[in-house]
């Protein structure tokens, strides 16, 4: 094994099987930064890098990746549910940070029982804040920009501070280029009560009900033109379809399950027979690394430029 390096801003640095990061459960070594303020992020960035999150949406080669890997911990993963007086006005509530690294999940359950509204139908999803922003997740019954007021977004030529409205944000897309992290947000939020939240992450959850409870990383593709990639797949009678410890799940057929030591070429089996059955060119809604979401240290994103933000 490779010795990490030392990093000179306090930054945790070792050499990890990406796998135990990720939901599906696949992917090999790499060097792993785990940051938790600016600097040690900045000194991250400074080699091509790769952010990880909560590791779900996501399949790792059994290689695992050659550039660093980069986690956000510490104040980054902290959250500040507070209202800020300045920017909060009467039911409309706007927080104070919250970290790119806070998990999701528990995110929503401590909004539910505050009685804080917006992001109700994201409940359920297995990501970090971050993650979640980068691809705006979300269901059918809302996404994770319905509850965003502010973005703080660390790029290669430094932080920049944005609102929604600035990016061109859609489904499952946030805009926001690949390799650049979202460190924080504040959100915007609507007071309600614990009650009638509650029943809205119920509606949203029990349309989740049909999908598998095992290692997965969620929905293969995304839903072309309004019809269900699910239903697509299913049609080519791909249901229950395996390679070696891969499953196309019996549940819901845009789910790959592992069954227990399945590999990443197990999944890009079942994502090639799927994409060589069905008739209709399904766009991925995994990313695969390597491949996507790679930083580099000094390049800049073709056709695009930031707002100009408060630092």
């Amino acid at each position: 094994m490779t010795a990490a390096p030392h990093s000179r801003t306090g930054a945790r640095v070792d050499r990890l099987p990406l796998a135990r990061f990720t939901t599906l459960g696949v992917g090999g070594e790499a060097e792993v930064w785990f940051v938790s303020d600016h600097a040690q992020l900045a000194e991250a960035m400074a080699q091509p890098y790769r952010i990880l999150g909560g590791g779900s949406n996501l399949v790792i080669a059994d290689e695992g990746v050659p550039e660093r890997v980069i986690r956000l911990s510490g104040p980054l993963a902290e959250r500040d549910l507070m209202p800020d007086p300045a920017l909060s006005d009467g039911d409309q509530i706007v927080t104070g940070w919250v970290g790119g690294g806070v998990p999701l999940p528990g995110l929503v359950r401590a909004l539910q029982k505050l009685g804080l509204g917006n992001l109700e139908g994201t409940v359920g999803i297995p990501a970090q804040v971050g993650g979640a922003v980068w691809m705006n997740a979300g269901t059918r019954y809302g996404e994770m920009f319905d509850g965003l007021h502010t973005l703080e977004i660390a790029t290669p030529d430094g932080l920049r501070v944005v609102a929604p409205g600035e990016l061109r944000w859609g489904y499952r897309d946030s805009g926001i280029p690949r390799g650049h992290i979202v460190t924080r947000v504040r959100l915007k939020l609507q007071r309600s009560t614990p009650e009638e939240v509650l029943a809205k992450m119920t509606l949203a959850d029990t349309a989740r009900k049909g999908q598998p409870k095992m290692k997965t990383p969620g929905c293969a593709f995304k839903n072309p033109g309004g019809v269900g990639a699910g239903r697509l797949i299913d049609e080519a009678g791909l249901k229950g379809a395996r390679v070696g410890n891969a499953l196309i799940a019996p549940e819901h057929a845009n789910f790959i399950v592992n069954l227990g030591g399945a590999t990443a070429s197990d999944v890009h089996a079942l994502l090639d027979l799927i994409r060589q059955r069905v008739a209709v060119p399904l766009e991925l809604e995994y990313e695969l690394w390597p491949g996507g979401a790679l930083g580099q240290a000094t390049s800049a994103v073709t056709g695009f430029s930031w707002p100009v933000g408060p630092e």
